[in-house]
């Protein structure tokens, strides 16, 4: 992991990023300290709606209301 000073960051931040895109890591210091690493955000899985909405009925099925209407149950809610 590279080290870059906060003042050569802030002049060159478009490049950092850049770099930053391809998976680098880069640390940002401040008079010789650590203040932030700048590296690509944790990839996060896409979900898919067919699943969502599947894994939504199968949870439907198996919790009822048991008779309490969503009505009667928002208006306990407020209370």
């Amino acid at each position: 992991m590279q080290t870059i000073g906060a003042y050569e960051a802030k002049t060159s931040l478009s490049k950092l990023l850049e770099r930053v895109n391809k998976g680098e890591k880069i640390s940002i210091t401040k008079h010789g300290v650590a203040v932030a690493i700048l590296q690509p955000p944790a990839t996060a899985k896409k979900s898919n709606p067919g699943q969502a909405i599947a894994a939504l009925r199968i949870f439907r099925d198996k919790h009822s209301l048991k008779g309490i209407s969503l009505r009667e149950m928002i208006e306990e809610g407020r209370r």
